[in-house]
């Protein structure tokens, strides 16, 4: 990492955590933090004059804010991903999940559909009470167990490595305007037509889902860039 920072004036009234978040947001931002660029904790608290802890919790933060990729056993760098990259990445994950879902409809058992609906609930009730960890930890549930129904192993761990690749700027469509609300109707979809063995239904319901997250997913994004001229 060659991007060098300021050291954090330690006099602010926001929490540490806060500071070093918007400081590394701010450098991404004006390209000091470069997109590809590799970021390392002891580096960062160094240069910052902070401890680890907080730029840990910063990392995250700007993860889920679509900002960074944490990648598996390789580290974490400053997202780079183009519109075209996303266009390329989802074209094959609504073939893919389309797919899946089909197999589902044909092959999910009565505990995994029960499961799929009892997550629907706790989905909903996430979204009542603005739980947004939560909904993102039971919308990755779902998908799982929606992909473990299909019983095709090898289908599942490509759709795996695909999805780690917009695993950062999930949240960022998640969180916009109405869309987890829409998410949620569109999960009701693909398990109602999978409890009906519906494998054509199933197809539809899932390419509509990911049509629509990719669609909001580029808003979100035209969002960001005209908030920020």
């Amino acid at each position: 990492m060659n991007s060098k920072l300021a050291p954090i004036k330690l006099d602010s009234y926001q929490p540490l955590r806060e500071v070093v978040f918007e400081t590394l947001r701010d450098a991404i931002r004006k390209g000091i933090l470069k997109p590809g660029e590799r970021l390392m904790e002891i580096h960062l608290a160094e240069q910052l004059g902070v401890s680890r802890t907080p730029v840990r919790e910063a990392i995250r933060k700007l993860e889920l804010e679509g900002y960074v990729i944490m990648m598996p056993r390789r580290g974490t760098y400053v997202s780079n991903l183009s519109i075209k990259d996303i266009n390329e990445v989802f074209e094959i994950r609504t073939s893919l999940d389309s797919l899946a879902s089909g197999l589902a409809a044909e092959r999910i058992t009565d505990d995994e559909l029960e499961q799929l609906q009892r997550l629907l609930v706790i989905i909903g009730e996430a979204i009542k009470d603005h739980d947004m960890e939560k909904i993102v930890e039971a919308d990755t549930k779902f998908h799982d167990l929606l992909y473990q129904a299909s019983r095709n192993n090898r289908l599942v761990g490509i759709i795996y490595n695909l999805r780690e690749q917009l695993t950062s700027f999930r949240a960022k469509s998640m969180t916009y305007p109405g869309r987890l609300e829409e998410t949620l109707e569109e999960h009701r979809r693909i398990v109602d037509t999978i409890a009906q063995g519906d494998v054509e239904g199933a197809q539809k319901a899932s390419e509509y889902h990911m049509e629509r997250s990719e669609h909001t997913l580029l808003l979100s994004m035209e969002d960001k860039e005209g908030n920020m001229e």
